[in-house]
């Protein structure tokens, strides 16, 4: 009798034993796939810092200068559909592997550039890997967190995104301002080859993460309602960069503070961003459209807040971390609105989604830099973002009407 409750004990402790270890390599795999999102999160945003550096460096002005955030959007658009195609078949851990060596690689150049031209070409190629990560890091989380919690698994890979904004980014910016800016890219790909390690050591090497055909993953883009929900993810989401581009000048030049306090603002955005993607991950498995309204209308009072009195420092740094908060809100409903609409093409759902979002970056970065250009002054570009975004809210209405009605996951 003693002999057999000795024994039951044994296998309760062997089986509590090997659930604490399953458990920690889930949570390490998702660690390392987060990391992955933060070294990404920071090679983006820190160029928005480090904006008045370059520019200066390269003898270029800031509206030309925003040409280099342009290129790395735009190989995060054309680097989401085709990377993901062309690598549709391989596993999606050796995938992320590849990823993360062409990221180290984009970085280096951009720290070794010579002139803009050069800057942005490197900025380009940082940028192709962003969106397949993301897709093939969503089709992973997804793998660990289980069926039904496609939006928490969303924003768990995007958290290492929005942590960036908070610590990656501000960091960043402070070791431009102290050591250069071209060390600021330099450190981004050190902490890309960290990245890379901790994602050959913890992410899984098993063949139910392998790829399929090219044709399953195309599927997915002849759905109108897809293109739909990539269409307001790019317009409506534009206020962000139209506003994150451009917070070191309206620091310096709109409130008056010193350049120290840029870091400050970036963290503030990040903060928001971070509260914002926890808030709208558990939206988006819930509510089907929920997310994105909530977010996008709340997040046009906080801009028009902002437009008109955002000279003011106690409504501006506030101002910061809220349109992060609201806009982020939004992020993880379009990514399961697109994986719902198009279930058989997982891992292209989630890079459109990161192309569509860098759309949006362009966007948002070309309008404030247009009204900028044009006179409007430096709190034109909140007010730019603050159209983009309503614009977006309309076509969202409009889609509801036309678009698969989608049940709150199980």
């Amino acid at each position: 009798m003693f002999s057999k409750g000795y024994e039951s004990q044994c296998a309760a402790v062997k089986l509590h034993c090997t659930d604490a270890g399953e458990h920690r390599r889930r949570a390490l795999t998702l660690f390392s796939l987060a990391l992955g999102s933060f070294c990404i999160g920071t090679s983006e945003f820190a160029s928005m810092g480090i904006l008045q550096l370059f520019s200066e460096s390269l003898n270029v002005d800031i509206s030309s200068a925003t040409n280099a955030i342009t290129a790395y959007a735009i190989g995060v658009v054309i680097g989401a559909p085709f990377v993901t195609l062309a690598a549709a078949r391989m596993n999606r851990r050796s995938l992320l592997l590849g990823l993360m060596v062409l990221l180290v690689f984009g970085n280096l150049l951009s720290g070794l550039a010579a002139n803009i031209g050069m800057f942005a070409a490197a900025r380009f190629i940082s940028g192709l890997p962003q969106g397949a990560y993301f897709g093939a890091g969503a089709v992973v989380a997804s793998y660990i967190v289980g069926p039904g919690h496609g939006g928490k698994a969303f924003s768990l890979v995007m958290s290492g995104l929005t942590v960036a904004t908070i610590f990656g980014s501000p960091l960043a910016t402070f070791l431009g301002q102290s050591l250069g800016w071209r060390n600021t890219y330099l450190a981004v790909a050190g902490l890309g080859v960290v990245s890379l390690l901790s994602l050959w050591f913890w992410v899984p090497r098993t063949s139910s993460l392998d790829g399929g055909p090219i044709k399953q993953e195309l599927a997915g883009l002849r759905k109108a309602s897809v293109w739909a929900t990539m269409l307001v993810a790019a317009v409506g989401v534009a206020s962000i960069f139209a506003v994150y581009t451009f917070i070191g000048p309206l620091v310096t030049d709109v409130v008056n503070f010193n350049s120290g306090w840029i870091p400050v603002a970036l963290a503030l955005f990040g903060l928001g961003m971070t509260a914002g993607n926890l808030i709208g991950g558990r939206l988006a498995d819930s509510y089907p459209a929920l997310g994105i309204v909530v977010g996008f209308g709340s997040a046009i009072v906080v801009l028009a807040l902002v437009g008109f009195l955002g000279s003011a420092p106690v409504v501006l740094f506030p101002g910061l971390f809220l349109i992060g908060a609201t806009m982020m809100t939004a992020i993880p409903t379009i990514q399961v609105r697109l994986t719902r609409f198009a279930p058989e093409s997982p891992a292209l759902m989630g890079a459109m989604n990161l192309a569509a979002l860098n759309v949006a970056n362009a966007v948002g970065a070309w309008s404030g830099s247009l009204t900028i250009a044009a006179g409007m002054g430096l709190l034109s570009a909140v007010w730019a973002g603050s159209a983009l975004t309503l614009v977006g809210l309309i076509i969202f209405g409009l889609t509801l009407f036309r678009a698969p009605r989608l049940a709150p996951a199980r």
